[in-house]
């Protein structure tokens, strides 16, 4: 009889669990690293080479497992799926602002303007297409959630492109971001926009009041 190697669960056949812990803790350096050189240093730094040195591993390791620099964007990029959200409040307008003022910090705390870039540098390979969508849609989530309270159809997601451009938009083309004026000031153009004519919704001033006062300024 052939000895097999590893554990044996309904007929398969399951890897060394060491092995399969060790794999976990590869990755996970690896991305927090890739990550780091990404933010810190900029798309350009991102090799193989200099990640490996910076994570501890062999270029071979890394080589093995993300063939290509877009491997190693992608894998950075699955970092963001951790970044915590603004907690909702059920007042809209706030919530909207807190959202932006959040993503504003993650532009300054982790230099989310270049992970922006490193996502447009690759959008035509495959793997960072699929890890761009998910992060963008995961990302975008929570204003979305929100702003279906007052849009839907084209204009909410016009709604979500415009807030969401608000920090995106001065960040990548100016490296600067909003400060709290001009993200109250965005949020509350959106909002008034709510009752107006052409809105399928065609919300009631009385209850954009109730979920979120919206400041005429």
């Amino acid at each position: 009889m052939t000895p097999t190697h590893g554990r044996q669960t309904h007929g398969r056949q399951t890897g060394d669990p060491d092995e399969d812990a060790r794999i976990t803790r590869t990755r996970a350096d690896v991305a927090r690293t890739a990550f780091d050189v990404l933010t810190g240093e900029g798309s350009e730094a991102l090799t193989h080479a200099h990640v490996a040195e910076r994570a501890g591993y062999s270029k071979t390791t890394l080589y093995k497992h993300w063939p290509s620099r877009s491997d190693l964007a992608a894998l950075a990029l699955e970092t963001l799926r951790g970044v915590k959200q603004h907690e909702r409040t059920g007042d809209i307008r706030a919530d909207l602002v807190g959202q932006l003022k959040a993503f504003r910090q993650g532009v300054l705390d982790l230099r989310l303007d270049r992970v922006l870039s490193a996502m447009a540098q690759w959008a035509t390979v495959d793997a960072m297409h699929r890890i761009r969508n998910e992060v963008n849609s995961e990302g975008q989530r929570p204003i979305r959630t929100i702003l279906a309270e007052a849009f839907e159809g084209p204009q909410l997601d016009a709604a979500v492109s415009m807030l969401s451009g608000v920090v995106a938009c001065p960040s990548l083309m100016f490296g600067t971001v909003p400060d709290d004026d001009v993200i109250e000031a965005a949020v509350d153009i959106v909002l008034r926009s709510a009752g107006g004519v052409g809105n399928p919704k065609r919300r009631p001033a009385e209850r954009l009041r109730r979920n979120g006062p919206v400041s005429a300024r």
